[in-house]
């Protein structure tokens, strides 16, 4: 009785000549894991990365790391003068001034995250097509690399607080780096989806700068979310910068209500927006050399 003979495929090498190990690299199908142990081993790139930011965007500038500080309150004062002073837009019982940027300084760390977070793979294409590394590190970076400039702006925040004489709790205070990563988580959400969406369509690039203009009348930056009443203030919570600024005049200023059912709506989106994020970036990553 004939038998069918199949030829067994010859296993790959494991080393080379030298006895170096080999690593194989080729495209996923379908939806793959995160692979976030694969950058936490990269943190090195990371670093580089967030480093090689900050050195660009401050060279050759004529007042540096000052434009961190200046920004948010050059911004201040404009909407101090047409929404404070001119259009009498109610705070909460808060002067304007400090009203406002206290949502402007995480408002404009979150611009900032998710402008750079959409333009990093495109900006960083050559990097991508010569070297190999989680390509999530790219947008992950632009986020992390605003945190120089948000500490810059606390404090200077810190002070418009001694001066209008306005001293937190400790107990609302401890609630600040909640809210802080939900502007993190937000920024690297809506990041990963628009860098992934960047990457395959560049009109993306013209949309985020009006995305964010519209964005930000859409967060109560220059108006209190008291404005609303209830359910549509909760359902305000559908935008996650909403929990993330009312959280931050809370802690800080003591304005508005403690956290609850919009802040919880806001982080449960937030959150939402991230997986499903990661896991579309990580889709399109394996065919990103070829797109980007």
């Amino acid at each position: 009785m004939d038998t069918a003979i199949t030829a067994q495929p010859e296993p790959k090498p494991t080393t080379d000549r030298q006895g170096h190990p080999i690593t194989y690299i080729a495209p996923t199908s379908g939806w793959v894991s995160l692979q976030l142990r694969s950058v936490w081993q990269y943190r090195e790139v990371l670093y580089f990365l967030i480093w090689r930011d900050l050195k660009v965007r401050y060279k050759q500038t004529l007042l540096g790391a000052s434009w961190a500080i200046i920004q948010p309150v050059v911004t201040m004062i404009v909407f101090s003068v047409f929404f404070g002073n001119l259009a009498k837009m109610p705070s909460d019982g808060i002067p304007y001034p400090i009203f406002s940027f206290a949502a402007l300084l995480p408002w404009q760390f979150f611009a900032n995250s998710l402008t750079k977070a959409a333009n990093s793979l495109v900006g960083n294409a050559n990097l991508i097509q010569k070297v190999y590394f989680p390509r999530l590190v790219v947008p992950l970076s632009g986020v992390v690399g605003s945190f120089p400039d948000f500490v810059l702006a606390f404090l200077v925040l810190v002070v418009l607080m001694l001066y209008y004489g306005i001293f937190p709790t400790l107990a609302s205070l401890a609630w600040l780096p909640f809210f802080l990563l939900l502007a993190t988580i937000t920024s690297l959400g809506f990041g990963l989806w628009l860098a992934a969406l960047n990457a395959q369509y560049r009109d993306v690039r013209y949309i985020v700068p009006f995305l964010v203009q519209v964005w930000l009348f859409a967060t109560p930056v220059v108006y209190p979310a008291s404005l609303l009443t209830e359910p549509w203030r909760t359902l305000y919570g559908l935008n996650p910068m909403v929990g993330v600024v009312e959280g931050f005049r809370w802690a800080l200023l003591g304005s508005g209500n403690p956290p609850g059912p919009m802040v919880a709506l806001s982080t449960l989106v937030a959150v939402g927006v991230l997986i499903s994020g990661a896991f579309y970036f990580r889709r399109v990553e394996r065919t990103l050399a070829d797109v980007v």
